[in-house]
């Protein structure tokens, strides 16, 4: 599939980008164009990881990139973060969840959180996509509430012994490492590092998925496996480690979000300016002007929400409840955009000949995981009311 897109700057936000945001946004743009795009549709509809493109995720710098130098990232800041995962989810969400997922719920973790042995043995070989990671959080039974999970662990002397199971994992029959949370015997939550290879863990492939099928999603299975001591992550316990973790995903998809929505705005202005119908361009049509023009100021909405974010987040102050924010409106935007787009497009928007359909059916994921659109909505009720609804 040839990738025709153009970028729509209604509010010249390319004013506000340094040249070197800007540099990688073009860059990365560029290889998607040449290298992934024409291809994607193919592994979406055989549900394949196209995982030959894991060297160049890592060699554009969607690998940690704000992980600093000395241990393998970019060391760029958090809107050229954000940039990048716009690009990634304007080609396809799959893609983007595989980067946030290495950078965001791996690589985030063990810098601040591991130990320097740690940082030193995975951080590097992650970021150029040598190993593969993924984050062990929501269990078969416990998904908005993870505070309840039984995955635990106990200390036996010399090591520990985990046990448990975690589902809807990206990454996971891949991985190399997983960052899994489990609770000890005191009932404290703590990330432990689980190697591929150790005795007793399993990661088996899920099926059946009506989205995000370029992206692999499995399980993990932990029976009586014995995890070195080494491997705990020593700089945080709690459920705050976590999901201080999921803080910065989120962020990531607020980014990547507004790239599926533009891909769709794009294309549908592309082929409403196309379409004859009447002996005219459909886009002459008032009610197909309506929807482009909703269509591109909620995209710029959104761009101003989380470039401010990115900004907040830059100085470190932005707050959970400003990125849960972000996440939930642009990803709303996205998928209301998306299903607005298929009806500009009418029959042709349900074939693959047009990426509306695919992004469609990965935002029902993407409103869903890494905090539901309803809990994101909570904890907005819950910071400008002071009350917890969802406990």
């Amino acid at each position: 599939m040839t990738d025709r897109f153009e970028a729509h700057d209604y509010y010249l936000m390319d004013e506000l980008l340094t040249e070197e945001q800007k540099l990688f946004r073009d860059s990365l743009r560029a290889w998607l164009k040449k290298d992934v795009s024409p291809i994607i549709e193919d592994y979406y509809e055989r549900a394949a990881f196209p995982s030959q493109i894991i060297p160049g995720l890592g060699e554009y710098g969607c690998f940690g990139p704000y992980i600093p130098t000395e241990y393998g990232g970019a060391g760029l800041d958090q809107i050229t973060y954000g940039l990048l995962m716009q690009e990634l989810e304007r080609v396809d969400s799959g893609v983007r969840s595989t980067s946030s997922v290495q950078s965001s719920l791996v690589m985030y973790p063990i810098w601040k959180y591991g130990s320097e042995e740690q940082k030193q043995k995975f951080l590097p070989k992650l970021a150029t996509g040598e190993f593969i990671g993924c984050f062990g959080l929501t269990e078969p039974d416990h998904g908005s509430d993870p505070g309840s999970m039984v995955t635990n662990f106990k200390d036996m002397g010399d090591h520990y012994l985990l046990n448990g199971a975690k589902m809807w994992i990206s990454n996971s029959p891949i991985a190399d490492v997983a960052v899994v949370w489990a609770k000890n015997e005191a009932g404290r939550i703590h990330g432990i590092l689980v190697e591929k290879g150790m005795e007793g863990f399993t990661a088996p492939e899920m099926h059946g998925k009506h989205s995000l099928r370029a992206s692999i999603t499995g399980e993990l299975i932990f029976d009586n496996v014995k995890v070195p001591k080494e491997n705990l992550l020593p700089g945080r316990s709690g459920l705050g480690a976590p999901l201080s973790c999921l803080d910065s995903a989120r962020y990531g998809i607020a980014w990547g979000a507004i790239g599926s929505a533009m891909d769709c705005y794009d294309s549908a202005l592309k082929y409403a300016k196309e379409r004859i119908q009447f002996g005219k361009p459909i886009a002459s049509f008032q009610l197909i002007q309506k929807k482009l023009a909703e269509m591109v100021t909620e995209i710029t909405k959104a761009q101003l929400l989380t470039f401010r974010l990115g900004q907040l987040r830059e100085e470190g102050r932005a707050t959970t409840a400003q990125i849960s924010m972000a996440k939930r409106n642009n990803v709303d935007m996205a998928l209301k955009i998306a299903r607005e787009a298929r009806q500009i497009h009418g029959a042709m928007g349900i074939t693959s000949e047009y990426s509306i359909m695919r992004h469609m059916a990965n935002l029902e994921s993407v409103i869903t995981y890494e905090g539901t659109h309803d809990i994101h909505l909570l904890i907005t009720g819950m910071d400008v009311t002071g009350i917890q609804a969802f406990s």
